[in-house]
C-alpha cells in the first residue's frame, strides 16, 4: 500500500483522466499498463519518476496494486476523476472530470503524449505481451524470483515483488532517479 498525499492523488487522477479522454474504450487493464509505460518512459528519458508508485510483478504485467483495487471496486483514490463502466464482461474507465495540469511538468505532458502515440491504439492484451518481453523489467524480476512458470501455468496471479526501474539506468543517472524517488516518498510520509 502506498499512502498518497493530495498532490499525488491529483496527479494520478488527472493522468487517468488524460488517458481516458484520449484513448477510446480504455479498459482497466490497458490503463494499468499505460501507467506503467509512462513510469518506465519517464525514468528512462528524464531520469525522474512520473508517479513514483510501486509497480508489482503480477501475472498480467506490472501493476500498482492500489490503483487495481480502486478500479475493481467503487473508486476511492480516483473518485471524482474517473468512473468504472462495466460492458461486455470488461471494466472500462471513463473520465468524470476535466483534465487539470496543475501537478504536471512539461516533461510529464511529453511522457503522456508520447505513450499515447506509441501505445494508445494497442489492445490491453498487446500491452501485456510487451511488458512480458524477454529482458523487460517485469520479466527480469519474474525470472529472478521464479515466477515465470507459475504465472504461465496459472498457479498464481500476483506477487509482492516490486520493479526497480532505476536498475536500467547508468550509475550517475540511477543516483539522480533514486534521490527524486526518495524525495517523493518522504513527502508522502510527511503528508506534503
Amino acid at each position: 500500500m502506498c499512502k498518497l498525499n493530495a498532490s499525488d492523488r491529483s496527479k494520478l487522477g488527472n493522468a487517468c483522466v488524460y488517458m481516458a479522454q484520449r484513448i477510446p474504450d480504455l479498459s482497466k487493464t490497458k490503463l494499468l499498463k499505460m501507467l506503467y509505460f509512462m513510469e518506465e518512459y519517464s525514468v528512462l528519458r528524464f531520469k525522474t519518476p512520473f508517479l513514483g508508485l510501486p509497480f508489482e510483478v503480477w501475472q498480467a504485467g506490472p501493476v500498482v496494486k492500489d490503483v487495481f483495487v480502486d478500479l475493481s471496486e467503487i473508486p476511492v483514490l480516483l473518485d471524482g476523476f474517473v468512473e468504472r463502466v462495466q460492458a461486455d464482461g470488461a471494466t472500462y474507465v471513463k473520465p468524470v472530470a476535466e483534465f487539470c495540469d496543475d501537478e504536471f511538468s512539461d516533461n510529464d505532458i511529453v511522457v503522456m503524449d508520447d505513450m499515447i502515440k506509441r501505445y494508445g491504439c494497442k489492445t490491453a492484451k498487446e500491452l501485456v505481451q510487451l511488458t512480458h518481453e524477454v529482458g523487460s523489467p517485469w520479466w527480469k524480476v519474474a525470472k529472478e524470483h521464479g515466477l515465470l512458470e507459475a504465472f504461465e501455468q496459472k498457479l498464481m496471479n500476483n506477487s509482492d515483488y516490486v520493479i526497480d526501474l532505476g536498475e536500467a539506468l547508468p550509475e550517475c543517472s540511477r543516483e539522480f532517479y533514486q534521490e527524486n524517488l526518495e524525495f517523493l516518498q518522504e513527502a508522502r510520509a510527511y503528508g506534503r
